[in-house]
């Protein structure tokens, strides 16, 4: 049994992780609508409590879940922890007095509340000494609502105000400027502004690498001479090469042994790593994060689908599919600057071809979009099962190797 559910990260202020909302579906054939609310929120706790985990999905951090009346009811957010879950009230619900018990025995509890797609009412008044969060749908409410908000939660300094489908930079600095504390939506992931930048000395040192590596006969003399001419490059090598996840007889010492030691390919995967994570320290940490997590999605599934894609070139493929939005520049103009093979430049160009799928692919389940994500595994010859394990599997390695590359 399968984990079905895609994960939307919640940003604070700074841009850092806070929070990861988890949206259940009965199966990746499913789109929400067609899945009654108890059975959606009963099943996405079931499967996060016995299944996979909800500290495995969302990697130690709070997890939205939304809840309905008759879910609250039966006390099913008391089978989580206070520590990993934000009972998120959904918008269907209707203000009244069982609801207002409800929550104000989970306050008590030790349990954070939120309202969901918030519309103001006066009654929602009596509810507030017992809400943390209160979500705005950014693409529904106008400034006058939120602001007709903000004032009727004024005497709550402990409310922090949520800006859900902020879907552009523009729209993230309105949300700050009216006093939004956390942010979710996919305007991290999209350029701020079309600029051209020059790459620092250790920044050249992985393009260096990059191309080193994609040449079909390895020179391990030139490849440990960029090494050594970088000595924060060197130490994050010998870090990595000496972690648990490499099984080796005695600690390594010298640059060569740590390449021989990681051999071609995850020598590879971690020079393209590298160069993701590093290439502009003032990203959102999670935009990184969801470049590994594609990464290693593709290599998963490159291996599966119906034609021949090679494991290694899907990874960098998929690891590279968000670098406009990581260096705030266009695709164009990024990939001029990378020796990278024509097949991966082709493919992140032109968005065409079995490889760009796979992408799409990856792309329609971070935005939950089933219904899409059905057709396209049809198309590449994957199964459901297939893709949602691969998936699982991504974020997993990604939230780990965030770790070893830092």
């Amino acid at each position: 049994m399968y984990f079905y559910a895609a994960r939307q990260p919640i940003l604070d202020i700074n841009k850092k992780l806070y929070a990861y909302e988890l949206l259940f579906r009965d199966s990746i054939d499913n789109v929400f609508p067609d899945v009654d609310g108890d059975v959606a929120t009963s099943k996405m706790v079931e499967a996060s409590k016995f299944n996979m985990g909800i500290s495995e999905f969302t990697s130690n951090k709070p997890a939205f879940i939304n809840f309905t009346l008759e879910t609250l009811s039966k006390g099913y957010p008391e089978m989580l922890t206070t520590d990993e879950v934000v009972v998120e009230i959904l918008e269907t619900i209707k203000p009244g007095k069982r609801l207002l018990a409800l929550c104000k025995d989970l306050y008590e509890k030790g349990y954070t509340l939120a309202l969901d797609d918030y519309e103001h009412q006066a009654v929602w008044s009596h509810f507030y000494p017992y809400i943390k969060i209160i979500k705005i749908d950014w693409q529904v409410s106008n400034v006058d609502e939120i602001k007709e908000v903000i004032s009727a939660i004024e005497k709550f300094p402990h409310i922090k105000l949520l800006a859900e489908k902020v879907e552009t930079y523009e729209e993230y600095n309105q949300a700050v400027e009216l006093g939004c504390e956390l942010f979710q939506g996919f305007f991290f992931a999209k350029p701020e502004m079309i600029k051209t930048k020059s790459l620092s000395p250790s920044q050249m040192a992985m393009a260096e690498l990059l191309y080193e590596t994609s040449k079909p006969d390895l020179d391990l003399v030139s490849i440990t001479s960029v090494f050594e001419r970088d000595v924060t490059l060197s130490y994050k090598l010998l870090r990595y090469a000496n972690s648990a996840i490499f099984r080796r007889r005695a600690e390594i010492s010298t640059i060569k042994q740590a390449l021989v030691t990681l051999g071609l390919v995850e020598l590879k995967r971690f020079i393209g790593l590298m160069f993701t994570a590093n290439i502009n320290p003032d990203k959102p940490s999670e935009l990184i994060n969801s470049a590994m997590a594609r990464a290693k999605f593709c290599e998963l599934a490159a291996e599966n689908v119906k034609s021949n894609i090679n494991s290694s070139i899907a990874f960098l493929t998929g690891l590279l599919s968000l670098i406009d939005a990581i260096l705030d520049e266009d695709i164009e103009s990024v990939l001029a600057k990378l020796p990278l093979a024509q097949e991966i430049k082709d493919t992140l160009l032109t968005k065409k071809g079995d490889m760009a799928q796979l992408i799409q692919l990856v792309e329609f389940i971070e935005h939950a979009q089933w219904d899409e994500s059905a057709a396209t595994m049809d198309k590449l010859g994957l199964t459901k099962d297939q893709t949602i394990e691969y998936y699982n599997q991504a974020l997993s390695w990604a939230d780990e190797q965030s770790l070893l590359t830092s």
